[in-house]
């Protein structure tokens, strides 16, 4: 079964939020994502709120609940008292916890989860608890006792951080490389009945080596790479490249 996209909306907020005007409007780019075949949108609402504003969470949220209820909504972050309480308000489908440094300028890493276990595995039970779905963000690297860590955290996927192998899109040697640890990770923690997601600097050109190699690659969340397509080709066209390099056939 093909990977399912989710949209990551946090490119396209970035782009507004420099001039205080509406556009381009995120709700607007959602619908636009979600009516070419998207499978669900992801945001990371950061606490400076530089691209993703949470004032923007209902009106998503709204989105598909009156207009694509099949589609999903995935709201990434760190955990934080501010951030769960943000997912309670929003109930997100699925929420994608994240270890980042709020002055980090993107995700470059994943959760430590043997060192973070007792707290993991306490913001895990919570959000489950509210009914959604919970993922880690990991590294790709291969190591068999972080996706065990993980497991034990009851979390339901992890997902895997492919920025290495992004940026080895003019080095095929080392993204020969880097695809078999990710590869290597995921059926580790596939083994374990986790489900396994991916996502950062994936491309129409990177993505089929990846499914390929993780064939039971539940989602992809693609911002970036997407969203540069979309200056080129517009935004219901740049989903339907994306759908076709994780597998769909249109």
């Amino acid at each position: 079964m093909p990977a399912k996209l989710s949209v990551n909306l946090n490119a396209i907020a970035m782009l507004r939020n420099r001039r205080d005007l509406p556009w381009p409007d995120v709700a607007h780019f959602g619908r636009l994502a979600l009516g070419a075949g998207a499978y669900g949108l992801t945001v990371h609402p950061r606490p400076d709120q530089r691209h993703i504003r949470f004032a923007d969470l209902p009106v998503l949220r709204a989105l598909i609940d009156d207009e694509f209820p099949e589609a999903e909504f995935n709201i990434e972050g760190y955990p934080t008292e501010d951030f769960l309480a943000l997912c309670e308000r929003t109930e997100p489908d699925q929420v994608t916890l994240v270890p980042d440094d709020p002055a980090q300028a993107t995700s470059d890493h994943g959760w430590d989860c043997i060192a973070h276990q007792a707290f993991l595995k306490e913001t895990v039970a919570r959000l489950k608890g509210q009914g959604m779905r919970v993922s880690l963000f990991l590294d790709g690297d291969g190591n068999q006792a972080m996706a065990e860590a993980a497991s034990a955290t009851g979390a339901d996927r992890v997902e895997l951080y492919t920025g290495p192998y992004g940026g080895c899109y003019d080095a095929a040697e080392e993204a020969d490389r880097q695809i078999a640890l990710l590869g290597k990770t995921a059926d580790f923690a596939h083994a374990l009945g986790l489900g396994v997601n991916g996502g950062h600097d994936l491309t129409v050109a990177n993505l089929p080596a990846l499914v390929k190699r993780i064939p039971y690659l539940a989602e992809v969340s693609i911002g970036h790479g997407l969203t540069a397509d979309a200056l080129e080709y517009g935004m219901a066209e740049t989903v339907r490249r994306f759908r076709r390099a994780c597998g769909e056939s249109l």
